[in-house]
């Protein structure tokens, strides 16, 4: 009685306790990296280099970028990224409801999840992705600030098959950099995002186009009520 396989109940409670603990430390410490560091390489890039793709990303500051791509992913993305501290409880409920109802499934992920995920974690559905997902939100938001977040979000975000982030696919569908984006270019690209295996940013049809319409559209509406004041 009292033990577990040949190990005591209170040396396993040991052994969790200190693995929490490595857990929290690493992870704090990986994040405050990339608060200075770029993030060198993600699962979806590992995905692209294991499926034989050659991967293109191009890093640049939000400084330099034009600053509609900023504006662009808000508007498409996440409205309230500016107001809430990664989790906009408004948007999950609002999700949960149409779910619920039977429509087609939609997250209620922010820019903060998104990056946190794109940036530490794995892609797919899982109980535990979800919880790390979580974590790895709390510390960003704390340790980088909006401004590093929409950065890294817009640097490792896929913008097509294997192109990584908005230079890299401002390069790909429109033959120059981020830094010149036209207001109609950086609402295509952020129309691309939710599923850029599937969509071109370039002579957009159907949906895609409509969409960035759209998007192009909110742009506008984003800076005059000042829903990007935390990334400028």
């Amino acid at each position: 009685m009292g033990k577990v396989s040949g190990w005591s109940a209170k040396k396993v409670m040991r052994l969790c306790a200190k693995a929490i603990i490595w857990f929290i430390g690493i992870s704090i410490a990986w994040v405050a990296l990339y608060r200075f560091v770029p993030p060198p390489v993600t699962a979806p890039m590992i995905s692209a280099w294991a499926s034989g793709r050659s991967v293109d990303r191009d890093w640049m500051a939000l400084s330099k970028m034009d600053p509609d791509m900023a504006r662009a992913a808000i508007g498409a993305e996440d409205s309230r990224f500016c107001q809430h501290w990664g989790f906009d409880l408004e948007a999950m409920k609002k999700a949960f409801d149409r779910n619920r109802e039977g429509h087609k499934l939609r997250g209620g992920s922010t820019i903060s999840q998104q990056t946190a995920k794109n940036a530490f974690l794995w892609q797919g559905r899982s109980y535990l992705r979800k919880g790390l997902e979580a974590w790895f939100t709390a510390l960003i938001e704390l340790l980088w600030g909006k401004h590093r977040i929409m950065e890294v979000y817009l640097n490792i975000a896929e913008t097509g098959i294997a192109t990584f982030g908005a230079n890299a696919g401002a390069q790909r569908y429109f033959h120059h950099d981020a830094s010149r984006l036209t207001r109609t270019e950086a609402a295509r690209i952020a129309a691309v995002l939710p599923l850029p295996k599937k969509r071109e940013a370039i002579s957009p049809g159907g949906f895609t186009r409509r969409y960035g319409n759209s998007i192009e559209k909110r742009i506008g509406l984003v800076q005059r009520q000042g829903l990007d004041s935390c990334v400028r």
